[in-house]
């Protein structure tokens, strides 16, 4: 059974870092690509960046380049989202998946999903 299993999320001052962790088994994701999305409360869920999982192409949202780094070890079938300099606005649950298709940023194209771990950074 595939799974999405996230973590690392916590409460952390405006300015400091995070790095979010992905953990995928159950499923051969050797050719999907991986994302990270996120949802703040009473807000639609929004991409936040995406990795080719083999390519190593990576692309981030306009909000997040720049401080949010995407990377994947596919040997550990591991994918990271290291946050840095973090502001209140990325407060938020957020989400691991994976698509088949390169590139799509619509939460509707992904095929699988985590559970979500949340983020919040106070001011």
């Amino acid at each position: 059974q595939a799974q999405l299993v996230e973590s690392g999320g916590g409460l952390v001052q405006a300015g400091d870092s995070l790095r979010l962790s992905c953990a995928a088994s159950g499923h051969s994701f050797g050719t999907y690509a991986m994302a990270w999305f996120r949802q703040a409360s009473g807000k639609e869920r929004e991409f936040v960046a995406a990795a080719n999982w083999r390519g190593g192409s990576t692309y981030l949202a306009d909000s997040v380049k720049g401080r949010f780094t995407i990377s994947r070890d596919s040997a550990n079938n591991m994918v990271y989202l290291q946050m840095n300099s973090l502001k209140p606005e990325d407060t938020a649950v957020y989400y691991c998946a994976a698509a088949r298709a390169w590139l799509v940023v619509d939460s509707s194209d992904y095929n699988y999903w985590g559970q979500g771990t949340q983020v919040t950074v106070s001011s």
